[in-house]
């Protein structure tokens, strides 16, 4: 992709793609991917990306550059700086030559993303601004038919690596995302409290291989990145 012949840098898009299903997104969020010439989105292991899978049937991306930025799958803080130093160079190099770039996430922009790494190491130096998305649990309880929460109840929203049993005592419905490996050891510790009749299942929300169910005892779970439980008091 040639310079553009103008001085001016490019703004940085960080976008939430929301949960799987194209029709979610946001409708500023599908005309920022129809209108900017590059398209960036992290990546993991595997060839296909998610992210950009659903920004393209929400919007046409042929001739666009598509920017995989990889992120390894670690909790080696090392490994994980200098991903994050990587992937905001290439940004930069794009931004720099006068390029609007759209960085996705799956999601929300402000639920465990990505792109506030890459924001902080940016900011400084291009604008960015950051375009919210349908986040994973409110598609989920959605599809389920649930709410959330109700009155003066909480919601707490917890990582599959925080202790859960420590989440359990929080009052309000708790939200499980992010088990993956974790995901069999999360659903013996729920089994365990006697819980197993109030946690409902979203797995897979608006992708291929859909799975809900109103309880554990109802699911068939295999083990999916894309699995969120619904734990209520």
């Amino acid at each position: 992709m040639k310079q553009q012949e103008t001085a001016r840098k490019g703004k940085l898009y960080g976008v939430g793609v929301g949960p799987g299903d194209p029709e979610l997104l946001t409708l500023k969020a599908a005309k920022l991917i129809a209108r900017c010439p590059v398209i960036a989105a992290p990546q993991t292991a595997g060839n296909k990306n998610l992210a950009l899978d659903i920004a393209a049937g929400a919007a046409d991306l042929s001739g666009k550059e598509k920017l995989l930025l990889p992120m390894p799958m670690t909790r080696d803080p090392e490994l994980w700086r200098k991903a994050h130093e990587s992937a905001a160079g290439q940004l930069a190099q794009r931004l720099s030559g006068g390029w609007d770039v759209v960085l996705l996430t799956l999601g929300d922009v402000g639920i465990y993303s990505t792109i506030f790494y890459l924001k902080q190491l940016l900011e400084d130096r291009f604008e960015v601004e950051l375009v919210p998305g349908v986040p994973s649990f409110c598609a989920g309880a959605a599809a389920l038919g649930i709410s959330l929460t109700s009155a003066d109840r909480p919601l707490c929203i917890l990582p599959g690596s925080f202790p859960l049993e420590q989440g359990l005592k929080l009052p309000g419905t708790r939200v499980v995302m992010k088990s993956g490996s974790r995901l069999e050891d999360t659903v013996n510790t729920l089994q365990k409290a006697g819980l197993a009749d109030k946690t409902a299942v979203a797995q897979n929300c608006g992708l291929a291989g859909e799975q809900l169910a109103q309880s554990l005892d109802q699911a068939q779970l295999q083990p999916s990145y894309f699995t969120t439980l619904i734990v209520k008091e």
